[in-house]
């Protein structure tokens, strides 16, 4: 069964043109619905079209290397069996520690601010959004980057997702905060200085270098939520399965990517059993299906909903999932 999603997906995913810049697709749902074997196969069928792909966990309980067969890190490595496609598993430990060596840094440039920051990486060791914050920590790592075409997110469940997509308006009113509060602190400084001619020396604090820092900071995070918000690059697609809970948080997470102007283009629905299944039992649920089918249509009536059929096997290994691109996407040579 050809899917309707694959014309949708063509035109995020052709090759793209030079002032476009990289694309980017994120999958989304409740946990075990099948995520990271969708972000798999849709980063399969666009390496297949030519395009440098990049699929990136954002999930601490890393999957790809189960779907890959092959081991991952949080620096990008190549899917042996393809070409043009990477995986990035991020290390949350490392992320951690690349974070507070930022701070660190931070405060060993502004001793004025050390109360502060020591706090801040306090807050940091202990904060449960951390692995959220590694992941938009890398997001901001790819922003007008061309060293890929597309970057396909393959998200945590739900709840952490919603908090990652958050944290650029959460990232924004706190970078403002810290640029104006350090514009306070360099003007008095320099007018101190000014009073005090003989004051300073090699201690002194070059806030002007630190405010450009910060500045560029925040032009980063305005960018990705430009970026996350702008239908022509960022594309979100909520993977659910035939059943209620799965179907409602789906609802809810929708309403929720609506608030920060993230386009949903798609609904995946996942593990639906074929038609032509022999036993009672699976005739069942099949019947018990098709009723939260039309519960789907009806709430997500307005996307493009795709059907992937409940599989023999376990969704791993490169053919396994490429079969599961061609359900989705079509075959290569009717794409291009």
């Amino acid at each position: 069964m050809l899917s309707k999603i694959k014309d949708t997906l063509k035109n995020i995913t052709k090759k793209k043109l030079e002032q476009e810049g990289t694309k980017y697709i994120m999958f989304g749902g409740k946990g075990g619905v099948g995520k990271t074997t969708m972000s798999a196969a849709t980063g399969i069928y666009c390496a297949d079209q030519g395009l440098k792909t990049v699929i990136v966990s954002t999930d601490p309980a890393h999957s790809l290397r189960d779907s890959f067969e092959q081991e991952f890190g949080h620096e990008p490595t190549k899917v042996k069996e393809v070409d043009n496609l990477y995986v990035v598993e991020i290390d949350p430990q490392k992320a951690m520690e690349e974070y507070k060596e930022k701070l660190k840094k931070q405060l060993d440039e502004n001793p004025m601010l050390g109360g502060l920051l020591e706090e801040q990486m306090e807050m940091a060791a202990l904060s449960p959004g951390t692995d959220e914050s590694a992941a938009f920590d890398v997001f901001l790592k790819y922003i007008d980057n061309n060293d890929f075409d597309v970057v396909i997110f393959d998200t945590a469940p739900t709840g952490h997702t919603l908090r990652f997509l958050g944290l650029p308006e959460l990232m924004d009113k706190y970078m403002t905060k810290m640029i104006k509060f350090k514009k306070q602190i360099s003007g008095m400084m320099k007018m101190m200085k000014k009073l005090m001619p003989f004051s300073g020396g090699d201690e002194d604090i070059d806030y002007d270098k630190v405010l450009k820092e910060l500045e560029e900071m925040k032009r980063k995070i305005t960018r990705a939520r430009e970026i996350l918000a702008d239908p022509n690059r960022t594309s979100f697609r909520l993977v659910v399965i035939p059943e209620e809970m799965s179907i409602l948080e789906s609802e809810r997470a929708m309403k929720a990517l609506e608030k920060y102007n993230i386009p949903i283009d798609a609904v995946i629905v996942n593990q639906v059993i074929p038609e032509d299944v022999e036993c009672d039992f699976c005739r069942s649920r099949r019947k018990l299906q098709m009723g939260r089918l039309k519960m789907i249509e009806e709430k997500f009536g307005d996307k493009v909903i795709a059907h992937v059929p409940l599989l023999k096997t376990e969704a791993k290994g490169v053919e396994t999932l490429r079969e599961i691109a061609k359900i989705l996407y079509g075959d290569k040579e009717n794409n291009s």
